[in-house]
């Protein structure tokens, strides 16, 4: 255990999970990969994340469920949606974080996340 607090990333495109993880480690979180919804869901047992990055557009599961199953799990994860769809169509969460991702974004989100 690093003692630093853990991002859960849920994210398909291989591009952009190497972006967020670069950007989540450098604001000195560990992050925990998912490359799918079922990835994230079947490592609940095993996770305690205080913040997580859910892209909307997943294959199987949808990014939309995954949020509110992480919510469920999770009540005290601050829970950032991603997409490129527009935002007005993002789901209820605590912060939104619209692509093409901005380091800057990333870090002003964070700010409020207890560490």
């Amino acid at each position: 255990m690093s003692g630093r607090p853990l991002a859960l990333v849920v994210e398909d495109s291989a591009d952009q999970m190497d972006l967020l993880q670069r950007y989540l480690d450098r604001e000195g979180f560990d992050v925990f990969a998912a490359i799918d919804a079922e990835s994230a869901i079947a490592a609940f047992p095993t996770i305690s994340p205080s913040v997580a990055v859910v892209d909307l557009l997943l294959p199987g599961i949808t990014g939309e469920e995954c949020a509110r199953l992480v919510q469920a799990r999770f009540p005290d994860c601050f829970l950032i949606v991603s997409s490129v769809l527009d935002v007005a169509d993002y789901p209820d969460a605590d912060a939104a974080l619209p692509k093409p991702i901005v380091g800057a974004d990333l870090r002003r989100l964070l700010r409020g996340v207890a560490r």
